[in-house]
């Protein structure tokens, strides 16, 4: 582990009450313009489906329009969750955002559905489902692809050639994803780097990081493991202040956990305002632990201490403040002051 620790966001576009998909993308376009000139390694966007509080819902989309408004930030998919998707069309895209864009392209790849069963449904219906057991086949199938010199496919006609795109001069850095111990064998036996969601499923992150550094075999692109660590943050001048605005979100995840309906993320007041129940009051304060909520030294302190006890120097941040009733509606002021106030803290050019 270098002594410099690289900083990286990960956005859902969250819709908070009373905004459109317009404003929270282009205060979502925001956020990643000030990671890019805070000096953030990468800025990647996940995939969701029918959420009324997550506006990621098509990440090759979302990396065209922020890579656009961006200069050196890395920008990619945290994931494309590859079940719902054809490995041709996910090279092709990614092959495309790299031409347009090089060297500053990831794609992150998933095999949860990312998305409730109506969803599943219907994309099954469209044919456009792989079964998971296909995921380690279909890896291989975009990595050869997305390489200059294509693939060679049988058919009962004859060996043909297939490129993603014609002339590529590179290809994005393919990351692979997960929350369960089988994703961390697969990198390793793949030579991929490799993303624990320590985020939501921190529980089994060092047994999943052992796993991988472990059973890791070199590959053309990959000759060490290489890897980082996920954590939601909400920093502030105060601890106080860091807690009401991360409150909306956890109370969400809290609603989401005990199968509740969901809705757009509340504001600070209607979160304040809002009644729990005894368990969903006892998951918050789990999250209360496990989140970076703090005031700005003593998050710094925390993320530098994380970062030495997973053995990384690179931790990617999902901001999870949401904002007061009069904020601008297009604007996420708590989300930016997150990565502006850490920035101070960890990264050596602010």
């Amino acid at each position: 582990m270098t002594t410099t620790l690289r900083l990286s966001v990960l956005d859902l576009i969250p819709v908070r009450q009373n905004q459109s998909t317009s404003q929270a993308l282009t205060a979502s376009i925001a956020l990643a313009q000030r990671a890019d000139a805070l000096g953030f390694e990468r800025y990647w966007v996940a995939e969701h489906h029918n959420m009324p509080s997550v506006a990621s819902t098509n990440p090759p989309v979302l990396i065209g329009i922020l890579a656009a408004n961006t200069q050196r930030i890395r920008v990619g998919s945290g994931g494309v969750m590859l079940p719902n998707h054809s490995p041709l069309v996910v090279a092709e895209q990614f092959g495309l955002l790299e031409a347009a864009f090089p060297g500053r392209i990831d794609l992150g790849l998933g095999r949860a559905p990312g998305s409730d069963p109506v969803i599943t449904s219907l994309l099954r219906s469209s044919g456009a489902v792989s079964d998971v057991d296909a995921f380690p086949r279909n890896i291989g199938d975009i990595t050869a692809l997305l390489h200059p010199d294509g693939a060679t496919v049988t058919l009962t006609t004859g060996n043909y050639e297939l490129r993603a795109t014609p002339a590529a001069t590179g290809i994005p850095m393919l990351w692979l994803l997960g929350s369960s111990e089988y994703s961390a064998h697969l990198a390793a036996a793949q030579g991929l780097p490799y993303v624990f969601a320590n985020h939501f499923s921190g529980d089994s992150t060092t047994h999943a990081l052992d796993v991988y550094r472990r059973e890791f075999t070199p590959s053309e692109n990959l000759a060490a493991p290489r890897t980082f660590l996920t954590l939601n943050a909400s920093v502030a001048a105060t601890k106080e202040e860091a807690r009401a605005l991360a409150l909306p979100q956890m109370q969400l995840m809290a609603r989401l956990r005990t199968g509740q309906r969901l809705g757009p993320v509340a504001t600070v007041e209607e979160a304040s305002a809002a009644v729990m129940t005894p368990a969903q009051t006892e998951m918050i304060e789990r999250m209360s632990a496990n989140w970076i909520v703090d005031e700005p030294v003593a998050a710094a302190a925390r993320i530098r201490a994380l970062a030495v006890e997973f053995g990384v120097d690179e931790v990617m941040l999902q901001p999870v403040g949401s904002a007061h009733a009069d904020a601008a509606i297009d604007a996420s002021p708590a989300r930016l002051r997150t990565l502006e106030l850490l920035a101070e803290q960890l990264l050596p050019t602010n």
